[in-house]
């Protein structure tokens, strides 16, 4: 470890936010250069590499870009800045933690996971409606409770009171919050429905959704004794009468006068929604006009629906990358931080990457940060999502009979060639690829269940048998999030007047739901996570006692023993498992980074998570495919090799693998034992040197099976005491 001190740093070829710079772009041009500078590698370093799922939102901010077609009446939305339109006529949406639709994925991920329950039985529905006006309403609800509660406190301190000047950037802090969406239309439309219902419905009981007019009264007793309500006096003030008439009534001033001075374009049904959303009234002096709320109730409610509509499935794309990212990060558990997984995110779509006149600039960086004998930088792994998988057998339809789905040409596919292309590449620097094919339906545990790995292995087909094989890992299934039938959420019901009031329509076709089409996260990024997560020796030491804090986890083989039911992904379990005859289809053909839903028990504890089956490259072995972990004890191995022997010279070499107890050789020997020693028991290490073509041959047994690297010697000029 003091020579090599990380095994995990991870490279994602994919683009996360047009607008920020990418490696291509940093590298520039390399005509007549074999390596970057070391203010270069630091400047890629602080643009594209993040050592936590917060620092990634950070550094990236992905976004989706937004404007108004008054043409049509819609809303526009977009993952590029669209150009030639002025800058103030464009929103950008910040996609963070923030973000409603992100906040109830993670709500979802959290508590699939807390409850261990299988897609079959999770009430996905319960928590899909977090993107409802409803539920964007309670959620400020709570900001408000606690604005009322801080102000409250604020107006009681004395002025100076440092305790005072704390609250005060604390209440700065919140009102700069609420204040963000005064002239997002968009982010006001939420508040408006539920606050036109509020007004309309104040009579209803929550189960009728029905209402009378409601005049509010006093209790008194009559002439003649008899008790009834009659109407309160109206204030004479044609302001805003409000609960509280102490700091309530300031409050709502302080609204009043924040909206006033940030809003570009103030509109007084806006202001007063934005005091009664943060300093609740009992009533609006005046009659409502119930008639002209409906209306508006009703046209919020449709843009509403359509905007959300028209956005989640702009952003989708987006949220699965950003999920996917998360996953990657969330792999490693550790208490104690040791090795903590970092990943460079190239910021380009891999075509683009692999461009003719862009390949030199990809070489150039790997060969700056992963041929020297400094490993701080070095990629270890790398991602790629999304590959295209063409399933046959779709039958063509030239007449459409009945309503299907929508034929959407997906623009976020890497193609086979892509993946060729950057293999060729990343094999001369020893990066191992975990790739996963395009998510949906197709590539889900369900649909693996019940139809194989064959068409996976079909795919691979062009990949094998090649120098790359070894580096080319194809992970399958992908991780269902959302599942597409169940991926519908109400979003509310159109209002129809009544005799006395209003009500909430009990009409089938009233009711406006929206339907997300389905969330999924690439196999890849957890694949790559848990590999990345289990090279700390921390990592490996909360889970086995035999753990040496001197090795990193590249001999850790997650197919042995007990090994899978410790190292667990964080994804819950999705099926309740694969039938014998899949399960003996993947032990026969041994193909793959392959999750596994199972039932399964370890020291008499269920097991509610997903965990690793098969983790296999493309390179072919005896029994079907080789273990991921020989490459990577390999690469680590020659790494150490030209480490100590200063570039491989000829009597280093010797005494590397000689019978010395100082040698490097003798002290892997004396340290087996532990889950991640460098040789275990049945391992061994031997070498042959070709002293015509200047080679050394070695071979790394493990369990009889032999693995062949080949190293250039360098001659040295004394000659060679054996």
């Amino acid at each position: 470890m003091d020579i090599i001190n990380q095994t995990n740093r991870t490279m994602l070829f994919e683009e996360i936010n047009p607008e920020k710079l990418d490696l291509i772009t940093i590298v520039g041009d390399v005509k007549g250069i074999d390596s970057l500078s070391d203010d270069k590698i630091k400047e890629i370093n602080q643009e594209l590499l993040v050592r936590s799922f917060d620092e990634f939102l950070n550094k990236f901010s992905p976004s989706v870009y937004s404007f108004f077609n008054a043409a049509n009446q819609k809303v526009v939305y977009t993952l590029k800045k669209p150009e030639g339109i002025p800058e103030d006529m464009i929103s950008e949406i910040r996609i963070d933690q923030n973000n409603d639709f992100l906040k109830m994925l993670f709500t979802l991920i959290d508590t699939k996971r807390s409850q261990g329950s299988t897609n079959v039985d999770f009430k996905f529905e319960h928590l899909l409606d977090m993107i409802s006006p409803k539920k964007v309403m309670d959620d400020i609800r709570q900001v408000r409770k606690e604005i009322h509660y801080l102000y409250g406190q604020y107006e009681k301190l004395e002025e100076e009171d440092p305790k005072k000047l704390d609250m005060g950037d604390k209440l700065n802090a919140m009102f700069e919050e609420a204040s963000a969406n005064y002239n997002n239309v968009m982010a006001m439309l939420p508040l408006a429905i539920e606050d036109i219902k509020t007004r309309l419905l104040l009579g209803r009981s929550q189960e009728e959704d029905n209402s009378e007019v409601v005049q509010i009264g006093m209790l008194t007793i009559g002439d003649s004794g008899e008790l009834k309500i009659i109407e309160a006096p109206k204030a004479e003030s044609t302001e805003l009468v409000l609960l509280d008439e102490s700091s309530s009534s300031s409050l709502a001033t302080v609204f009043e006068e924040d909206y006033h001075s940030i809003s570009e374009a103030p509109s007084g049904y806006v202001k007063d929604l934005v005091v009664r959303t943060f300093s609740p009234l009992p009533a609006v002096s005046g009659e409502v006009n119930v008639e002209q709320e409906i209306q508006n109730y009703n046209t919020y409610l449709e843009f509403y629906k359509t905007a959300k509509d028209d956005f989640v499935k702009t952003v989708k794309p987006l949220v699965e990358k950003i999920l996917g990212v998360k996953m990657f990060f969330d792999q490693y558990t550790a208490k104690n931080k040791g090795m903590v997984p970092s990943l460079l995110v190239t910021n380009t779509k891999l075509d683009v990457t692999v461009k003719s006149a862009n390949i030199p600039r990809l070489e150039t960086y790997l060969n700056t940060v992963n041929s020297k004998n400094d490993f701080t930088d070095t990629i270890w792994f790398g991602i790629v999502p999304s590959v295209e998988l063409e399933t046959a057998g779709k039958v063509k339809v030239t007449r459409e009979r009945f309503k299907g789905n929508e034929k959407i040409s997906k623009q976020d596919g890497n193609t086979m060639e892509s993946l060729a292309m950057l293999m060729q590449v990343v094999k001369d620097f020893k990066v191992q690829i975990f790739f996963n094919f395009e998510t949906g339906e197709d590539t889900t545990f369900n649909n693996m269940a019940t139809a194989g790995i064959d068409k996976y292995i079909d795919k691979c087909a062009p990949l094998l048998r090649k120098e790359y094989s070894e580096y080319t890992i194809p992970c399958v299934p992908n991780f269902t999030i959302i599942p597409k039938d169940k991926s519908g959420l109400i979003i509310d019901s159109r209002m129809v007047r009544t005799e006395n009031g209003a009500q909430l329509s009990k009409e089938k076709e009233d009711v406006l739901r929206l339907w997300i089409e389905g969330v999924y996260v690439g196999a890849s990024y957890v694949a790559a996570g848990i590999v990345a997560a289990y090279q700390c020796p921390e990592y490996l030491k909360e889970l086995f006692k035999n753990t040496s804090r001197d090795f990193p986890g590249v001999r850790y083989d997650i197919e042995a023993g007990e090994n899978s039911f410790r190292t667990v992904t964080t994804m819950a379990k999705e099926i309740t498992g694969f039938t014998n005859t899949i399960k003996d289809m993947i032990n026969r053909k041994n193909f793959g980074f392959i999750f596994s839903s199972e039932n399964a028990q370890l020291q008499d504890k269920d097991i509610r998570r997903i965990t690793v089956y098969k983790a296999r490259s493309l390179a072919a072995s005896e029994d079907g495919f080789d273990s991921i972990y020989k490459t990577l004890v390999s690469t680590y191995i020659e790494r150490i090799l030209r480490f100590q022997t200063a570039d491989f010279k000829h009597e280093n070499i010797i005494k590397f693998f000689s019978n010395n107890p100082s040698s490097q050789k003798s002290k892997w020997l004396s340290s087996r034992g532990y889950v991640n020693s460098i040789i275990h028991d049945g391992d061994d290490m031997n070498y042959v040197i070709d002293e015509k073509n200047n080679l050394c041959h070695i071979d790394l047994v493990y369990n009889g099976n032999v693995k062949n690297l080949e190293v250039m010697i360098t001659k040295g000029t004394s000659p060679v005491k054996v």
